[in-house]
């Protein structure tokens, strides 16, 4: 029989001296089944267990037990903001609103006063949900007919142990109504902004799906959500529809686990399928008295593990039923020993300082080496073997010997190597020590550093021989090679000249730019994936860096790109971005040698994979280190016509975690089928769609140019638009622009990911600064894409009494409404936050009153004002506080499910201040005309005529 990493693409055994082998045909054959995507459900409960010390089963088991659990998704619950809902119109669900921007009382108006609140577009509500009453799915939990004691009363015969009872499966149905279509005229009814914090489409499956009537049994979407909660069951309906089917795959909802706990097998019993290689999960089928499973991807009969029903460390029966892998949909299994080809890597950070005079003259190696010596508290070190190593980089190598702590002459060394060709490593058991035992000697010398160089003129960075050097020290490991530089790499290997031409800027010739200017980034990224070498790019420089280039290097090994134009130390707002930033960066769980494979319904096959990674075979993505911080899009095709009633789709990620356990992070998905386009429709996901897309476009801006990049999106939305209008309004419009009201917001985001900085027209943007943007959009974690597509915008001169103050029952600060982003919604006297995720601007109409500059900023005159970077001072009164708590909770991540390091600039903005300030900030509104871009209602007019013509 195959062991179970047969099957998940690991290396054959090797010392740690030798290179990694891949797995031959035979095994990738055998592991070759698709897999199934995660979706809409109840957050996972949470096991507080203290994570055990692995315990190596005494007699690996045949097979052991995985799984995930589905089922019937929730309708979503009331207002986002804590208001009470407007009556739905006829139309699908969303509140009627003003179109023009209701009068505003005199500048005079006291803002913040006990008085209702008074908004520039009529007071906006979240609206109520477009789902239908009909066809809804049972609330979350209920159980089956018949109640818990109808699931167990017939299978009392079932021998799992003292009084243990089964659960009985009933035969699977059609299901019922899927989500009803509700069309809207997208002219007359225009879509809110509070809609995208609307859940998806509910998925609801037919009665007694899952094998047990937990609320968790299936994927919620902060790890997984389809475009579609309805799939077609053929690829010609799937043809038809236009729509792509794709799922968005976001592992963790958070940088630690304490922030996010995951159910956690801890038995070592992993029951897979020995045909497809899935794990068990709740929309498995029991036979035969429960000894044996059906899988629910191939249909093949698989036995039930005798120890699936025994707790080996109390010497007893379990009841199955409590199992988390049949109760939660998202489960993580501690691995035994047949998934590991060697003992768990360590954790090694090896840091490539940049020590030329522009990372010495900017503070870039005293702020980044006094990080790193704060933060050393924070590096994940649970099992004390994690390592670092230092290395600085300027027309030389320079190597940094650590010695113990014990050791007698307790100073650091120091190697220069001026020979880049084949630069040689002195002593590497010194180069790369572990933090524990080195602590103090590590501090010392993050001491020491900045002053070794700190009157350095060299203006040499032979950044790529350090990586070669880098990686050569670590290979053996694997770990991550942190690079931080202020200065274009100029000599030695993967040297880069400077080619950043104004002229080419928003010109067809542009797209050159964007693509890498030597080969020599890619192939090492490969190499590197290959020896579980993972690297990240924080770079810093005022002056072309060629980041289309570097970035590269994350981009295959699972790594990321962090830039920092124009970065300052001088400055506190720029010296404290990144000090916050890069210490959550270390302090951020990882996993290491990690593998990501989706399964899936037989019929269905993931064709396509979008992210950071090395695809390494046709369905299996590598990751020297798997982050927390970002999103993976898989595109789903549809190879033969889908039969049953329900398609699951599973996505297991095995990784190394950062103490040294092999584990399996295993998250399932069913997904309801339809043979009806108008299903497939009402049950389409705008934001996992927007998602998809973003990710094509990145794709093809790099491989055909931005022009066709954004061409793409204006057809693909016409598509759209024309398919509803032909299939499913009967040919006519009416004069409007008929749409689901579940995908109302899908021509603003359009229209939003085209005037965004990475693919805008425009001759002003640096290809540094758009190559950035093209890394966010094809990395950001769904609810922070659409940030970063659509921004938020927020009136705070008179937001609701309750904003800015914590609500009373979740104890969460409450935001003001979100609005449009129109220029409309601004009235001259008012204060607005606009925030992009990246980016915060605080927005001070030209006639704010005198009162309102007392109390947010302690200035009486707008004169006084300091525009640009900034922060809003702690004043002593009420509206102070509020303002910048709702600044703060804006900048709040985690309440939103998804992990990120970014600390955002806010930036002061005076709409009679400095203007290209002020175009900077009315760039993000985009439903406003600017630059070379249409506004929303051009827009709109455009997609009218071409779906009308």
């Amino acid at each position: 029989m195959s062991a179970p990493n047969d099957g998940y693409g690991q290396y054959p055994s090797q010392q740690f001296g030798e290179k990694p082998v891949y797995p031959d045909q035979a095994s990738q054959a055998f592991e070759n089944s698709s897999s199934p995507p995660p979706q809409a459900g109840a957050q996972p409960a949470l096991d507080h267990g203290r994570k055990k010390k692995r315990a190596y089963a005494a007699g690996a088991f045949d097979v052991a037990a995985g799984g995930n659990a589905a089922v019937v998704g929730q309708l979503p619950g009331g207002g986002q903001f804590g208001a009470p809902q407007a009556a739905a119109p006829a139309y699908g669900g969303y509140p009627q609103q003003d179109a023009q921007p209701a009068p505003y009382s005199a500048p005079q108006q006291q803002y913040g006063s006990g008085q209702p609140a008074v908004t520039g577009v009529g007071a906006y509500q979240a609206p109520e949900p477009y789902y239908p009453s009909a066809g809804a799915p049972p609330a979350a939990g209920a159980a089956p007919a018949g109640g818990v004691g109808g699931i167990t009363s017939g299978l009392s015969s079932m021998q799992l142990g003292p009084g243990q009872q089964q659960p009985q499966q009933l035969p699977q149905t059609r299901p019922g109504p899927l989500n009803q279509l509700y069309p809207t005229d997208l002219l007359n009814q225009p879509f809110n902004v509070s809609e995208l914090d609307l859940p998806p489409p509910p998925i609801i499956l037919p009665p007694n799906t899952s094998v047990t009537p937990s609320p968790d049994a299936n994927c919620a979407p902060k790890y997984v959500r389809s475009t579609l909660n309805a799939v077609p069951t053929t690829h010609s309906l799937l043809k038809k529809s236009k729509l792509p089917f794709a799922l968005v795959i976001q592992p963790y909802a958070a940088l630690h686990d304490l922030d996010d706990p995951v159910p956690i097998v801890q038995d070592q019993v992993i029951s897979r399928c020995r045909r497809c290689r899935s794990y068990i999960n709740p929309f498995v089928t029991f036979l035969d008295h429960g000894h044996r499973w059906r899988c629910n991807m191939c249909n093949l009969t698989n036995d039930v593990p005798q120890a699936f029903d025994w707790d080996a460390a109390a010497q007893k029966s379990v009841d199955r039923w409590q199992r988390h892998e049949l109760n939660h949909a998202v489960v993580e299994f501690v691995a035994p020993q047949e998934y590991m080809v060697r003992p768990p890597q360590p954790l090694v950070y090896l840091f490539l300082f940049d020590v030329s005079y522009a990372a010495v003259s900017t503070g870039l190696l005293a702020t980044s080496a006094r990080t790193i010596l704060d933060s050393l508290n924070r590096i994940p070190n649970a099992d004390r073997r994690t390592r670092l190593g230092f290395i600085a980089v300027d027309s030389s190598l320079h190597y940094f010997a650590v010695p113990k702590d014990n050791e007698e002459n307790g100073e650091t060394s120091m190697l220069v190597i001026s020979d880049l060709d084949e630069p040689f490593l002195p002593v590497p058991q010194e180069l790369l020590v572990p933090l524990t035992e080195c602590r103090a000697s590590i501090e010392n010398f993050l001491t020491k550093l900045p002053e070794m160089f700190v009157n350095n003129q060299n203006n040499g960075s032979c950044m790529g021989s350090a990586l070669r050097a880098g990686h050569k020290l670590i290979s053996p490991l694997g770990g991550k090679i942190v690079v931080l530089s202020a200065s274009l790499p100029n000599v030695g290997y993967g040297k880069l000249e400077m080619r950043e031409d104004k002229k080419l800027l928003g010109t067809s010739k542009e797209s050159a730019l964007l693509q890498t200017a030597s080969s020599f980034y890619k192939s090492f990224a490969v190499e590197c994936s290959k020896n579980q070498v993972s690297i990240d790019m924080f770079l810093f420089s005022s002056q072309y860096q060629d980041v289309a280039s570097l970035s590269n290097l994350p981009r295959y090994t699972g790594g990321q790109t962090w830039f920092y134009p124009g970065w300052n130390a001088g400055r506190a707002e720029d010296a404290i971005k990144f000090a916050t930033e890069f210490s959550d960066y270390l302090s951020s769980e990882i996993g290491l040698e990690a593998v990501l494979r989706v399964r899936a319904t037989t019929g269905l096959r993931m064709s396509t994979f979008y992210g950071n990674f090395f695809n390494r075979s046709s369905d299996l993505c590598a990751f020297p280190a798997f982050p927390r911080d970002q999103c993976y899009v898989v595109e789903v095709a549809i190879d033969e016509n889908l039969t049953k009633n329900i398609v699951c789709m599973q996505a297991a990620v095995l990784h190394t975690t950062c103490n040294g356990e092999r584990r399996i992070r295993v998250m399932t998905l069913a997904l309801p089928t339809t043979t009806n386009l108008a299903d497939v429709y009402a049950s389409a996901d705008q934001c996992a769609i927007t998602t998809y897309f973003s990710h094509k476009a990145v794709e093809r801006a790099l491989s055909n140019g931005l022009e066709s990049a954004r061409e793409g999106l204006q057809s693909k939305i016409t598509e759209l638009l024309q398919t509803f209008k032909k299939e499913l309004a009967g040919g006519s419009m009416g004069g409007g622009l008929q749409f689901p009201s579940n995908l109302r917001a899908l021509p603003a985001l359009f229209l939003g990911l085209i005037k965004n900085v990475g693919l805008r027209k425009s001759a002003q943007i640096p290809s540094d600064l758009r190559s950035a943007a093209l890394c966010q959009l094809s990395t950001l974690p769904l609810p922070l894409l659409m940030q970063y597509i659509y921004p938020r915008l927020f009136s705070l001169h008179d937001m609701p009494d309750n904003a800015g103050i914590p609500d009373p029952e979740t104890s969460q600060i409450v935001l003001p409404p979100s609005l449009n982003l129109s220029s409309e919604r601004f009235v001259s006297y008012g204060l607005y936050l606009i925030d992009d995720g990246q980016t915060q601007f605080l927005w001070v109409g030209r006639d704010a009153i005198h009162q309102l500059l007392v109390d947010v900023f302690g200035v009486r005159d707008r004169t006084q004002l300091h525009v640009g970077k900034g922060t809003v001072p702690e004043l002593d009164n009420d509206f102070n506080e509020r303002v910048r708590a709702v600044i703060q909770k804006s900048r709040d991540y985690k309440s939103r499910g998804v992990g990120s390091i970014i600390l955002p600039h806010l930036y002061i903005v005076r709409e009679d201040g400095e203007p290209s300030l002020k175009l900077w900030a009315q760039t993000l509104l985009v439903e406003d005309r600017a630059d070379q871009g249409m506004s929303f209602q051009q827009w709109m007019g455009a997609l009218r005529e071409k779906v009308s013509g």
